[in-house]
Parts: structure tokens; C-alpha cells; sequence
């Protein structure tokens, strides 16, 4: 069972979101606050497996909570919660776990304890440690999805089913409202409501990379960089198209090319 801390100023949508949680009977409520201050030293004694953030706190960010949390020496995953989507990028910056929008949907929230739970176990399984009380990975694995660097195909839930591609089909992968859209070599794109972050997380060991906070791109796809402003870059596909890279990815980005 996860153990689940709230923050949330506002009591009723904290009263909604544990209501909700319970109904799941794969919660146990270990804590809420108000502050982030309360929170901060509430989440710490109490060490929940994970943390749903509110980003909209009265008195500082839910985004700057999260910073605090992440030096912890076992910090929790983080799942934001907010009326807007404007944070997304920002949340996933972050290692968010997941990010859901209020007003709360029972299904949404059932989706990512499931995730969450999933990870638990696979983490128990392999003696790495429970979900947030030992620096867990930051994000869930798709339900019944296998590990691309063992199979070569990535599992997408895309609508009602599970799509299954070829790694090396993947152009490159694009954050888009909160979503992830995934563009393959042939001109097909398939859109999953699983965050980019996510897909980062499943994807380690292939070759396919962040290069900005908004793109992963298969490294094999690229055929040209073209140079721009303040020390970045533009990556020309093979197929045309064009993927920025950012100063804080570039590095890496030139090691793994040898340029």
C-alpha cells in the first residue's frame, strides 16, 4: 500500500483528493498540511512513498517545494496537482511523477496510483527500495510495459490500447500540454497522455535523448546541426524535421556524438 502525504491549502479540494485516494484502497494517508513549511517537516518525519503537491499554494510555490523535497536524503515522488496546465514543463523539470488537473477525476486518480504501485513493486522486487522512501525512479512505468533496451519497442498507451513501437522508428519525442507526442520515421504520430518524462525514464539505455526540456530525439535520426544564438544548436532530421537543443542538454548532447 502507498504511502500517500497531502499539501494543499484549500480544505475542501484536500478533503476531495483524500476522499478520492481512500476509494482506491491502495492508499494509506500518512500526513497533510497547509504550509509548505508544515509540509517540509511533516513529509520528513512521516517519509510517504509519494507527495501530492498543490503548485498553487497561498504563501510560495508548490514548484518550489518540490526543489526542497528533492534534497531530502529519500525524497518522495511528487505528483502536482493544480486548475491549470501552464506548469507542466516546469513540473516535469522537476521529475513530477505525474500531474493532474483539478477538479479531480476518480479514473485520473486511480491511473496514477496504479502507476505509482507498480512501481513500488517492481522496486521491492528488485531490492532497489520503495517507491519514495529511497530515491525512487521519477517516473512510472506504463502498466505492463517492457523495458525498450530488452525488447526494442516501446509500449504507448494511446487512447483505449497499448500501441507497441520499434524504437528505431522513433524520430523523436515533443511535450505538448502536458501530453507527449511521439513522431516516427514513416510520418506517423501517435499522442499519449503519459508526460515526456516518462517516456525519458522508459527509453534510458536506448538512443533516444533529451535535448531540451520540451524534445527527446532518436540520435540516429539527426542529419544536420545547424548552430544558433547563445550557444545552441538546431537538429535537422532526416525527415525535415527540426528539434531545438538547449545550453543545459548540449554538452551531453555533443559527447554522445563525438563532436
Amino acid at each position: 500500500m502507498l504511502k500517500a502525504y497531502l499539501v494543499e491549502d484549500e480544505p475542501l479540494a484536500r478533503d476531495e483528493l483524500a476522499y478520492l485516494l481512500r476509494r482506491t484502497r491502495k492508499v494509506e494517508l500518512v500526513g497533510e498540511a497547509e504550509t509548505a513549511e508544515e509540509a517540509l517537516l511533516g513529509i520528513e518525519a512521516a517519509a510517504p512513498d509519494v507527495v501530492f503537491l498543490d503548485i498553487e499554494l497561498s504563501e510560495t510555490s508548490g514548484l518550489d517545494v518540490a526543489r526542497r523535497l528533492r534534497q531530502l536524503e529519500r525524497p518522495p515522488a511528487v505528483v502536482f496537482a493544480t486548475a491549470y496546465d501552464e506548469h507542466a514543463l516546469q513540473a516535469f523539470d522537476l521529475d513530477a511523477a505525474d500531474y493532474i488537473l483539478k477538479p479531480y477525476d476518480e479514473e485520473r486518480i486511480r491511473q496514477t496510483i496504479d502507476k505509482l504501485s507498480r512501481r513500488l513493486e517492481a522496486s521491492a522486487a528488485s531490492g532497489a527500495g520503495a517507491a519514495g522512501g529511497g530515491g525512487a525512479a521519477p517516473s512510472p512505468a506504463a502498466p505492463g510495459a517492457s523495458a525498450p533496451s530488452r525488447t526494442g519497442k516501446l509500449a504507448v498507451a494511446v487512447d483505449e490500447r497499448i500501441v507497441l513501437l520499434p524504437v528505431g522508428d522513433i524520430l523523436y519525442l515533443a511535450s505538448e500540454e502536458g501530453k507527449t507526442r511521439i513522431a516516427l520515421a514513416d510520418g506517423r504520430a501517435y499522442v499519449s497522455a503519459e508526460p515526456l518524462v516518462a517516456f525519458e525514464q522508459k527509453l534510458q539505455g536506448t538512443p533516444i535523448q533529451r535535448v531540451h526540456r520540451a524534445f527527446l530525439v532518436h540520435v540516429d535520426a539527426i542529419a544536420e546541426i545547424q548552430p544558433w544564438f547563445h550557444s545552441t544548436c538546431t537538429l535537422i532530421l532526416r525527415s525535415g524535421d527540426k528539434v531545438p537543443v538547449s545550453r543545459t542538454h548540449l554538452k551531453e548532447l555533443k559527447q554522445r556524438l563525438g563532436w
